[in-house]
């Protein structure tokens, strides 16, 4: 019975091959867009989840609440970490110190001061740490184990980490690092790779000791003041100790050590969260490369079911298209004793067949398309479609889609009544009405326009972010960066001078940080001689020519005079506005008190965009201080940029040969800021275009069920005189309310989705109504152009044929 249904099914699908190779086409791209969707969402949810006490590690964070409202830290200070592990010896306690854009050198033991050793630029993977972060987290060991981390200038490497050194881990084992160019560890331990889903992207560990040992390289403070968003804090729960009972005492211990001095500034609370929140709060950062919201999960959830339900639409209205002119074949095998149930196994059966050919196109294009995948999301490492989790996917799938898409379609042919069927008197009543499929199309054109609408607003918002004006120019800034050291320190003045004297070098700049960075160094300070403001400053460090390799416009006052540390400060107009002080003019002269002492104010300069443009623009403090200049930014004014590059390479290299020259131009670091964003509107484009390639062929599905209803009509209507623009106006005016109603579901739906994306950011375009227009227009022009085709071939059909009675 069961072949005899799947043979009658291939038969009836080879009888009517268009409208099967739309469904089967429609149905593949919409499963193969939803497979695409599933790997990239159950990845990012996936992340960490191989740690074996996944559910009980919390990482220790902090709230602090000030007049400004409050804000959240990822980061501990230093004597925090040792003050927990006294204080909460119940628990589990170990620390990451993330060691940012740093430069590791791998030593030839026979000569370790060779510029010729291998050098290398490690954005995120390498750390310090101690043996009891190993009791916290879990990975696998080649070699050695967590207790070599006891000793300073020792330090494990992953086997990724060990072969890119050093060619094989073995060969690793006992090998020299340089840090910096400043700390020389010793391997020894080798960890396997941990899978990449992870947000401790751990190559090196060097021990927490050898750290300590450099605390003017890596900041290291026994100050509780003293805190960075690199070293974070973790704890491993007992299974008998709740949260609840942890936060209660982190309550205690941060009035203890953070808030008995602050004279009520701001406060400090620390806290646990989960594990599993760590890679999706966007209000606390963490060790990894990005963070992904879970609204950002859910919004690529709905999308990947959007596009499955508009493919089974797109199924049913093809189907009940075709029911008309299978109702003969009904009304026969009714008349020759088929039951109802088996006529609609028959028709369920078709759909299965077709939906299984769907399955199996679209698992093609997913495997076509999944190298690319890494365009739409933060997945660099290889991911395969043959795994449980997707094949379980792609079984429910089939259920689901076959179900969705057969059971109407399947119930109403089947229930077809023999008399009416071979007389030909099947019409759009006995096969439900017309309504619900318009009802159809017009959720089919609400999702695209939703889409569409949210492809423009996501665009505009690019467009608006890589063009906004952030106070300084971004535009031929060459950006080159190291450690610095007392040794760097006695080079830099020549290595500028030699700079300034290559044709097309314009200006340079040694500073602390870039004028828009994803990096924060604030603290507390007092102006004019006051007690402490009730927010925080934040610092940057520069030489005198910072502002004009930037382009940073001073509008009161000057730039402050050369000098080697920070006695002159220049500050922005937030600052002053958050002062209180009416003009730029008026805040020159006043002194304010940062980093421990007094500084003048001589000049303010004009507000530039501090951060991303997520970001408020913050309050800011600009001066001087030789010793922490790791960025040199050096102004180009050239068409020849290569010839000019390559000089700049070559007094590098002479200047500083035992660092690597990886410059990066200032706007490709601002681009890094969106990176997420710009994934984000590069997928509604490619969703928006998939929608409406399905919707395109639902549209074509009910044109040519109405086609096929009103064949005599339009005969007639030709008899009588209807011209070709007649008829197709007679078709075109009903999908054109359909995407007006569609238009007026989706306008709602699409401003609450986008208006909540946009408050991701501080600085941000207006909604306006253009956007709605064109998303309308579009969705009009597109209807009319699938309309079209079918109308016009209806409209030139000849009436006599139409008329023509059995």
């Amino acid at each position: 019975m069961i072949k005899n249904y799947f043979t009658v099914a291939l038969r009836n699908i080879t009888r009517h091959k268009a409208y099967a190779a739309i469904n089967i086409a429609g149905l593949a791209v919409g499963i193969a867009a939803c497979l695409l969707l599933f790997i990239v969402v159950t990845y990012e949810l996936s992340y960490d989840k191989f740690q074996p006490n996944y559910s009980r590690i919390y990482h220790v964070a902090a709230k602090i609440k000030s007049a400004e409202g409050d804000s959240y830290e990822e980061g501990i200070p230093y004597p925090a970490y040792d003050a927990l592990r006294v204080q909460f010896p119940d628990v589990v306690t170990g620390a990451l110190f993330q060691n940012y854009n740093c430069q590791v050198t791998a030593l030839n033991t026979n000569d370790v001061n060779s510029f010729s050793n291998k050098k290398f630029i490690e954005k995120n993977t390498v750390f310090f740490s101690d043996a009891n972060f190993f009791s916290v987290f879990r990975y696998e060991w080649l070699a050695g184990n967590a207790q070599v981390l006891k000793d300073p200038n020792m330090a494990v490497v992953t086997r990724k980490m060990a072969e890119k050194y050093f060619g094989s881990w073995q060969s690793a084992m006992g090998g020299l690092l340089k840090i910096d160019n400043t700390a020389t560890v010793k391997i020894e331990g080798i960890l396997d790779n941990a899978p990449q889903n992870t947000d401790f992207p751990i190559g090196v560990i060097a021990s927490y000791e050898t750290m300590k040992k450099y605390p003017d390289t890596y900041g290291y403070s026994d100050r509780w003041g003293s805190v960075t968003s690199s070293f974070q804090a973790f704890i491993l729960l007992p299974q008998n100790v709740s949260v609840a009972a942890i936060n209660k005492r982190l309550l205690s211990f941060s009035n203890e050590h953070y808030n008995a001095n602050n004279k009520d500034i701001f406060k400090t609370y620390q806290f646990l969260r989960p594990l599993s929140d760590v890679h999706f709060n966007t209000r606390i950062g963490n060790l990894g490369d990005h963070v992904t919201s879970r609204t950002t999960l859910w919004t690529l959830s709905l999308i990947g079911i959007f596009i499955i339900i508009m493919a089974c639409i797109n199924f049913i209205n093809l189907s009940t298209a075709q029911a008309v002119g299978r109702s003969k074949e009904v009304g026969i095998k009714k008349v020759l004793g088929g039951t109802k149930i088996q006529l609609f196994r028959q028709l369920m059966g078709e759909t299965f067949v077709i939906v299984l050919t769907a399955v199996l196109l679209a698992a093609i294009l997913a495997a076509v398309c999944l190298p690319y995948i890494k365009n739409i999301a933060s997945i660099q490492e290889k991911v395969s479609l043959l795994n449980i989790p997707v094949a379980l996917f792609i079984l429910i799938v089939i259920i689901v889609v076959t179900f969705l898409a057969g059971a109407y379609p399947s119930f109403i042919l089947s229930g077809f009544k023999p008399a009416l069927a071979l007389k030909n008197k099947i019409t759009s009543a006995n096969i439900g009405g017309i309504s619900l499929r318009r009802s159809l199309v017009v959720t089919q054109f609400a999702i695209s326009q939703i889409l569409i609408t949210g492809t423009i607003i996501a665009i505009n918002q690019m467009n608006f972010v890589r063009g906004a004006d952030l106070g300084f120019n971004k535009e031929a800034v060459l950006v080159l960066n190291s450690n610095v050291d007392s040794s760097v320190n006695e080079r830099q003045p020549a290595f500028k001078q030699q700079l300034l004297a290559i044709g097309g070098v314009q200006s340079v700049s040694f500073s602390s940080d870039v004028p828009s960075s994803q990096s924060n160094s604030s603290g507390n300070f007092s102006y004019d001689h006051k007690p402490d403001e009730k927010f925080e400053v934040y610092r940057k460090m520069a030489d005198e020519d910072y502002f004009k390799t930037y382009g940073l416009t001073i509008i009161a006052g000057r730039v402050y005079s050369k000098s080697d540390t920070l006695k002159e400060v220049v500050v922005n107009e937030t600052l002053v506005k958050k002062l209180g002080v009416k003009t730029p003019q008026d805040i020159i002269g006043h002194e304010l008190r940062v980093g421990g002492a007094w500084r003048t104010i001589v000049g303010v300069v004009k507000d530039f965009k501090t951060n991303s443009l997520r970001e408020n623009i913050k309050p800011l403090v600009i001066g001087e201080r030789n010793t922490r200049y790791y960025y040199t930014g050096i102004k180009l004014n050239t068409p020849q940029l290569n010839v000019v590059t390559r000089k700049i390479e070559a007094t590098w290299n002479k200047f500083f040969p035992e660092y690597v020259y990886a410059p990066t131009f200032m706007d490709e670091r601002i681009n890094d800021f969106y990176e997420q964003e710009s994934q984000l509107s590069l997928l509604y484009k490619i969703f928006a275009a998939i929608a409406i390639f399905i919707s395109c062929l639902g549209l074509y599905g009910l044109v040519s069920f109405m086609a096929a209803q009103r064949t005599k009509e339009v005969g007639i209507r030709k008899v009588l005189g209807a011209s070709v623009a007649n008829i197709i106006y007679l078709f075109s005016k009903e999908f054109t309310a359909l995407v007006i109603i569609a238009f007026v579901v989706a306008v709602p739906v699409a401003y609450y989705m986008m208006s909540n994306w946009l408050n991701n950011f501080a600085f941000r375009i207006n909604i306006t109504v253009w956007v709605f227009v064109l998303a309308i227009v579009l969705s009009v022009v597109i209807a009319w152009i699938t309309v079209g085709y079918k109308s016009i071939k209806a409209a030139v059909a000849n009436p006599v044929k139409s008329l023509r009675t059995e």
